[in-house]
């Protein structure tokens, strides 16, 4: 048996060609049917998402496998083979062990260290193990690539640093603040920035939001949309002062706001900080309002300055992920080729353990007089030699059974004991 990955990413295929081969939630059902039909697939599960598309499998033949597969995906999507096949990639034994591991800790996102990746996995598991798609060792390996994630989340910083404009604003918002719950952000401009902004402050736990805009209606929509009032654009400067962050990109052709206009609303707040980011081009803000106590100001530059020194981080981080990984993928494939000396260890203590019984009538049927206790104390007895005799070959086996050429031995212990091939 070999594991085996069969895809494509946003490292190979551009977008126009990724979507014509998603596979939504409600058809995967369907699909891990299909792929059932297929002797050489004994395991299936499909992952489908925006960035990739890719199926993880058990097979008992690689290449007949994939062409099974290739002509799949040629039928089902209604494309020629010629049009896709250089986009996809195979991956088998280990690199494939590797590759969703690393999949699965967002190590080969397109954001390393994002999270969604692994929400996406486990619901991509989850039906495949409803539809009983899988089996022995893709359980095993998805399990373990569900706790690899999880350890590498946990045991380094590869999600804790903000690699998006909208991520570093959190982050310097929550430096100035600390606990972000109960603050009021005020968007100025309807733009598409600041409402990722806003998402993400909301979900760390702002309370209120204020939404001003040159065309009012614009300010509604957005404010129904975030649960907030809307408030006339000439309002906005005395309408900040209940503002603790306030996020501006209007992109008019100046100014709109000035040193001056934010000493005053400092000191209508009685001198309560105010975060201000401008991500405006041109910039919204007066750079020298950065000079008035309390007011912290930033612009496009200064975030992208915290985003890259940010990534530097995370790749340090991520170089050891990298090294967990690679242990865990060792151990992995350690316990996957153990799997080859079952069937010898199985008929080896049975052969032995029908010696043992034959052994024993035997003595019992000239040994009539013996009570049941003695019975019982004669064959725990020989159980008990019969195991410690198995012990060392059982445990050599599978040590041996981990390694290049385990299967030499494997075939040996099998000559020595007599097992014939089944």
């Amino acid at each position: 048996m070999e594991i085996i990955v069969l895809g494509l990413s946003y490292k190979t295929a551009p977008i126009e060609l990724r979507e014509k081969f998603h596979v939504p939630e409600a058809e995967l059902p369907e699909v891990l049917e299909q792929l059932g039909g297929c002797g050489q697939i004994e395991e299936r599960m499909i992952l489908s998402t925006c960035n990739r598309v890719e199926t993880y499998a058990v097979v008992n033949d690689v290449d007949g496998a994939r062409q099974f597969l290739v002509e799949f995906l040629a039928e089902r999507h209604k494309l020629p083979s010629q049009a896709f096949e250089s986009s996809l990639y195979l991956l088998t034994a280990d690199q494939a062990i590797r590759h969703i591991f690393r999949v699965s800790s967002s190590l080969d996102a397109m954001v390393v260290g994002e999270s969604q990746i692994l929400g996406q996995v486990k619901a991509a598991y989850a039906v495949a193990l409803e539809r009983e798609a899988t089996g022995l060792i893709l359980n095993a390996l998805m399990d373990r690539a569900l706790r690899v994630a999880k350890r590498v989340r946990t045991e380094t910083g590869i999600a804790t640093l903000a690699v998006s404009v909208s991520t570093a604003a959190i982050e310097l918002a929550k430096k100035i603040f600390g606990d972000l719950s109960g603050r009021t952000v005020m968007l100025i401009g309807a733009g598409k920035m600041s409402e990722l902004s806003a998402k993400h402050l909301l979900a760390d736990g702002v309370s209120t939001v204020i939404v001003t805009n040159r065309h009012f209606d614009r300010a509604v929509e957005l404010a129904e949309r975030w649960g907030g009032r809307a408030v006339p654009f000439d309002h906005a400067k005395s309408e900040m002062v209940q503002a603790d962050i306030v996020i501006s990109s209007t992109g008019a052709p100046h100014q709109i706001l000035s040193k001056a206009d934010l000493q005053e609303i400092v000191l209508q707040r009685r001198n309560r900080p105010i975060f201000v980011i401008d991500i405006a081009v041109p910039r919204d803000v007066d750079p020298e309002a950065n000079e008035v106590d309390n007011v912290y100001l930033y612009d496009l530059d200064d975030l992208q300055g915290v985003v890259q020194a940010n990534l530097r981080e995370r790749q340090r981080e991520a170089d050891l992920a990298e090294a967990l990984i690679d242990r865990e993928v060792g151990q992995f494939a350690e316990w996957l080729a153990s799997l080859h000396a079952v069937p010898t260890i199985v008929a080896m203590r049975k052969k032995v353990e029908l010696i043992r019984e034959e052994e024993i009538q035997k003595i019992f049927a000239k040994l009539q007089d013996l009570t049941p206790e003695e019975r019982h104390a004669i064959s725990l007895m020989t159980s008990s030699i019969v195991n410690k005799i198995l012990h060392d070959p059982t445990t050599e086996l599978k040590r041996q059974s981990a390694l290049k050429e385990g299967h030499l031995y494997v075939n040996v212990l099998r000559r020595l004991f007599g097992i014939r091939e089944e």
